[in-house]
C-alpha cells in the first residue's frame, strides 16, 4: 500500500458486505468505538459480528494519552476481544518516525503522557522530562496532563535545536460532555514561541495509517472514522477506502461541505454498514439516484424525491451536492448578449462548498437533528 495509489472514488458502491470485501477495519476510536469511556450504542456488537465474518479489527488512534496495552484493555472491557497488538497508536507511530532519523538510546522530551513514555521504550529511545538533558527531539501528543511547564520546556528545547514531533493535529477532541481542546491546541500554543512547525505523525498525514497497515498486516484495509479532516482525509493520503459513521464528529452537514480530499467511499449510520452492502449513485440529467431517492439541486437547495432507507437518499444528496460545487464555471458565449452597460455577463460560478442548502433534504429521507 502507497501513498501513490488512489483512493476508491467517494459514494461507490459495493456489492458485499464491507467486512468480506475488506480484510482489515482500521478504526479510528474517539467518536466510532467510543466517546469518554462509554462505548457508543451497538459499536462492540457490531464489531464482534464483522469479526465473524473474517474481517480482522484493529484499532487506530491519535490520541498519543495511553499506551496501546491500555486502550486494549479499555476495549476489552466492552467485550471486545482485542490485546495490545491489534491497537496502533499516533505515539506509536511519532515514535517510528525519530527511531529512524536518530540511534538507540536518543533523549526525547515528552510533552505528553505514559502513551509517549510507552512509544519511545517500544523503539529504544529514552524519553526525559527536562530540556536540561538535552534531548535531540521533542514528541507532543495530548494527555489531559499537560500544563503550561511542559509546553515551555518543550519550546526551551525545540529553541535549542531539538527537532519536534506531534502526534496529531486535532483541535478538538469529543468527551461526554461534548468537544475539549485537543493536542492541536496545545501544539498551537507551542509554536507561538518557536519558528518551525512540527513533523506530524497522525492522521491525516501517512506515518500512521502507513504504520498500522504495517503492524496489522493489511492486505484490502478499510480506514472507518467520524472526522473528515483526519480520519478520511487521511485514508486518502494512503490511496485505502474509508467509511464516514455519524456517531462523532462531524455531520451530514459537514459532509456536504467536504472538500474532495474529504469525501469518504462509503457513508453509513454506525458500525453496522460494516455488515451491510453499499448501493452506488447513477446520475442522468441531472439527476443523482441511489435506490428509490433522486436528488437535484435548483436554486442552491438540495431537492429530493422518492422513498427508501434514509442513508440511501444521504447518498443522493451528497452527490447531488458535490457535482454542483466542483462543477467548473460556464463560460460565456461570444454570442451572448451584452447588458446594459455594454458588458458582457461574467462566467456562472460553482457555489461555494457548504453555501447549497440541504436542510429541507435531509428532513425529507429522514435524516434531519
Amino acid at each position: 500500500m502507497t501513498k501513490a495509489q488512489e483512493s476508491p472514488a467517494p459514494l461507490s458502491a459495493c456489492d458485499e458486505p464491507l467486512a468480506s470485501r475488506y480484510d482489515v477495519a482500521l478504526l479510528d476510536l474517539d467518536g466510532v468505538v467510543y466517546v469518554g469511556p462509554d462505548p457508543v450504542p451497538d459499536a462492540p456488537d457490531n464489531l464482534r459480528k464483522a469479526a465473524k465474518e473474517g474481517m480482522r479489527i484493529g484499532y487506530i488512534t491519535n490520541n498519543a494519552s495511553r499506551p496501546a496495552s491500555v486502550v486494549a484493555e479499555h476495549l476489552a472491557s466492552f467485550g471486545l476481544d482485542v490485546i495490545g497488538e491489534d491497537v496502533v497508536t499516533s505515539a506509536q507511530a511519532a515514535a517510528k518516525l525519530i527511531a529512524k532519523e536518530f540511534p538507540k538510546g536518543s533523549p526525547v522530551l515528552v510533552v505528553g503522557g505514559e502513551g509517549l513514555i510507552a512509544a519511545l521504550e517500544e523503539y529504544e529511545l529514552r524519553p526525559v522530562r527536562s530540556s536540561d538533558a538535552h534531548p535531540v527531539a521533542v514528541v507532543q501528543g495530548f494527555h489531559p496532563d499537560v500544563n503550561w511547564v511542559m509546553l515551555a520546556d518543550g519550546a526551551h528545547a525545540i529553541n535549542e535545536g531539538a527537532k519536534w514531533y506531534a502526534t496529531n493535529l486535532d483541535l478538538t477532541i469529543p468527551t461526554a460532555g461534548g468537544k475539549a481542546p485537543g493536542n492541536g491546541t496545545l501544539v498551537q500554543a507551542i509554536r507561538a514561541a518557536v519558528e518551525v512547525d512540527p513533523v506530524v505523525a497522525g492522521k491525516p498525514e501517512p506515518p500512521l495509517l502507513e504504520t498500522s497497515i504495517e503492524r496489522l498486516e493489511a492486505k484490502r484495509p478499510l480506514m472507518i472514522g467520524d472526522r473528515l479532516d483526519s480520519d478520511i482525509a487521511g485514508a486518502q493520503a494512503v490511496g485505502i477506502a474509508s467509511l464516514w459513521v455519524a456517531t462523532g464528529v462531524h455531520d451530514a452537514h459537514d459532509l456536504a461541505a467536504a472538500p474532495k480530499n474529504e469525501r469518504p467511499t462509503y457513508i453509513g449510520a454506525g458500525l453496522g454498514a460494516l455488515r451491510e452492502k453499499h448501493p452506488g449513485v447513477t446520475v442522468e440529467g441531472g439527476k443523482h439516484r441511489c435506490e428509490g431517492w433522486a436528488a437535484t439541486v435548483v436554486d442552491g437547495a438540495v431537492a429530493v424525491t422518492g422513498e427508501g432507507e434514509p442513508y440511501d437518499g444521504l447518498r443522493a444528496i451528497l452527490s447531488a451536492t458535490w457535482a454542483a460545487v466542483d462543477a467548473p464555471a460556464k463560460p460565456v458565449a461570444k454570442t451572448a448578449a451584452k447588458t446594459s452597460r455594454g458588458r458582457r455577463p461574467l462566467p456562472k460560478r460553482a457555489p461555494e462548498p457548504g453555501s447549497i442548502r440541504i436542510d429541507e433534504a435531509l428532513h425529507r429521507v429522514g435524516l434531519s437533528k
